[in-house]
Order: C-alpha cells, then sequence, then structure tokens
C-alpha cells in the first residue's frame, strides 16, 4: 500500500494522525496545549453521554476554543434519536467530526447500553450511524474494538464493518484489542488482551473503499509510520498525553510541513496568554497545568518540573508563575516575560 502522503493533498488527511480521545484527559485545556504542538493533528474530545448533553449543560462539555480545530467530538449513546440531537449540537458547535464509542468496556457504559457491547448489535450501531448521518454535514465516525469476549472471530467483525458501513459510516477507528466485558477492568483492558495489528490491516484490505485508522499500544512515531503503509490513518492515545512532545515532529513527518518544530520553552511561552486568560475567567490553574506534567519527559529537570507543578498549581491562587518558576529546573529558561 502506498503512503497516503504520496496520494492525497495534505489538506485531506486530518486523521493520518490523531489523539484518542481519552476520558478525565482529552478537556479542551488538554487540546489547546496538544495543538500548540501540532497544527495538523486531529483532536478528539473526552466521551460526553447523550444524557450528560441532552439533560445538563451542552455548553460545558461543547465549548471550545477555535484555535484547537480540527477537534472530533465523540459521544456515546445508543438511542438514535438522542444520537442525532446530539450530533446536530457537535455540529451547531463548530467540531469536524462526531464520533460515537463502540470501544468503552467499562461496566458503567455497559449499564447505559453503550460503548464495546454495541459491538453485539451492529444493526443498532448502523441505526444510530444513519440518524447522526442525517442529521449533520460533517462525518460521523465510529471507535470500536476488534471483538468482545467470545464474539472475537474476524468474520463477526468483518460483519459488524459491513453493516455499519452500509448506514453510511466511511471510516473506523479500531482499537487493535479484543474487549472483555467481564472479568477485566477498563485499565486491564488496555493492556491484557494482546494487540492483534494483523486483524486492522487485514480490515483494510477487505475494505478498502474505508478510511481504517488503527489504535492501541502505538509509543513512537516511528512505528506510526510503519503502520500507515497497510492503514489510512494512526491515533495515539496514552504515549501522547505522558509524553506530549511527541507531537512535536508530527507536522513534519506526516503532513509535510516545511516549519521546524517548536521547542519545549517556546510552547510554555505560547501556553503563558492562554493560562492568563483561563485564570481571569476563574479557571483554577491545576486544570490546564495538569496536561503539561509530561513536556519535558526524558529531560534534564523533568522529575523537578512534575513535582514543583504538582505540589503548588492546586494551590488557592495559584498563577501562570508557578509554571515559569517549575522551567527553572529544565534550564531551559530564556528570559520569559509575562505580559
Amino acid at each position: 500500500m502506498l503512503n497516503p502522503l504520496e496520494t492525497l493533498p495534505i489538506n485531506s488527511l486530518p486523521s493520518l494522525f490523531s489523539v484518542a480521545p481519552m476520558l478525565d484527559w482529552t478537556d479542551r485545556h488538554c487540546r489547546f496545549f496538544h495543538r500548540l504542538l501540532s497544527k495538523n493533528s486531529l483532536l478528539y474530545s473526552e466521551m460526553v453521554t447523550t444524557g450528560a448533553l441532552i439533560h445538563a449543560d451542552p455548553h460545558r462539555f461543547l465549548h471550545k476554543d477555535s484555535a484547537e480545530n480540527p477537534v472530533a467530538f465523540q459521544l456515546g449513546g445508543s438511542n438514535p434519536r438522542d444520537l442525532a440531537l446530539c450530533a446536530k449540537m457537535v455540529a451547531d458547535y463548530g467540531y469536524d467530526e462526531v464520533n460515537l464509542n463502540v470501544g468503552c468496556p467499562s461496566d458503567r457504559v455497559q449499564n447505559g447500553r453503550f460503548g464495546a457491547c454495541l459491538m453485539a448489535e451492529p444493526e443498532l450501531v448502523a441505526e444510530c450511524v444513519a440518524a447522526m448521518n442525517q442529521a449533520v454535514n460533517i462525518p460521523v465516525t465510529v471507535k470500536s474494538r476488534i471483538g468482545i469476549d467470545d464474539r472475537d472471530s474476524y468474520e463477526e467483525l468483518v460483519h459488524f464493518i459491513d453493516t455499519v458501513a452500509k448506514a453510511g459510516c466511511e471510516t473506523f477507528i479500531v482499537h487493535a484489542r479484543k474487549a472483555w466485558l467481564s472479568g477485566l477492568s477498563p485499565k486491564q483492558n488496555r493492556d491484557v488482551p494482546p494487540l492483534r495489528y494483523d486483524i486492522v490491516y487485514a480490515l483494510k484490505q477487505q475494505f478498502p473503499q474505508l478510511n481504517i485508522i488503527i489504535n492501541g499500544g502505538i509509543t513512537t512515531l516511528e512505528q506510526a509510520e510503519t503502520m500507515l503503509t497497510q492503514v489510512d490513518g494512526v491515533m495515539v492515545g496514552r504515549e501522547a498525553y505522558h509524553n506530549p512532545y511527541l507531537l512535536a515532529e508530527v507536522d513534519q513527518r506526516f503532513y509535510g510541513a516545511n516549519y521546524p518544530s517548536m521547542s519545549r520553552q517556546q510552547v510554555v511561552e505560547l501556553l503563558i496568554p492562554y493560562i492568563q486568560t483561563q485564570l481571569a475567567n476563574g479557571v483554577r490553574l491545576n486544570s490546564i497545568a495538569r496536561h503539561i506534567l509530561g513536556l519535558f519527559h526524558g529531560e534534564y529537570g523533568a522529575r523537578l518540573w512534575r513535582r514543583h507543578i504538582s505540589e503548588n498549581s492546586c494551590r488557592a491562587g495559584a498563577t501562570e508563575q508557578v509554571i515559569l518558576d517549575a522551567l527553572k529546573f529544565t534550564e531551559l529558561e530564556v528570559g520569559l516575560t509575562i505580559a
């Protein structure tokens, strides 16, 4: 398979490299930070249930800064009418994609009849996708596993993909592990079931007309580049959160960017005005600072950077000065000034 960069224009490939939706992590502050590192990666929201959008304050979940774009919003639910209503909200807030979660294995999600358990109901997923497609003009995508429990044959996975694709889904993000709906915690479901990248590669061969994006256990850009010879896109999760500077080379490696990567201290410098604005709007420093703890991962002073921010950003009245003071421990301070 050819590298997609050799066959398609750059601006048609927002999902070539993406950062996974991660509960309690990929909120709007995290996405703003990640966008400073990569202009082109597709970023995802946390999963939000249809009930939360319909019965709570939707603005709380949907509000974002336009600087975050392109951003996809992930929904959890299984009622086609509710999903269509929420997809419309997502589109109205300017998101670039709405994604249906068919991969989360937690008990709470199962009790709500959404997430990975929906892989056992491909016809219902297809109905949901069709309803969402009728409600919006942005892409409706599905994120799934390769199987659940003992329903993990390749034939069952093909039936799921084929059924949902016929409802209008053209992009599938596939976590290359099955999920055990009982007996394993969500954390264990991210590590214990073996990775089967070969199954995702086979899906691309079987459905060449679909956009197949691979997810699960990807930790380096070199690994991602190799995978792009087999599939259409790569989604990175925990590694991008714990070692976010990984994203600094994405634009050059995957999108043909001719501008240099920013240094870590330049990223901090650009983040400071955002922090000041958010603090003025009543946001606590820790809500932003917790996402940048891994910025100096593997670098001199990384431990002191993390400790200083962790110990001081949660204090009442903490300001951006906490971040600037932490920068001194990395020996990379370049005389940043506070506007």
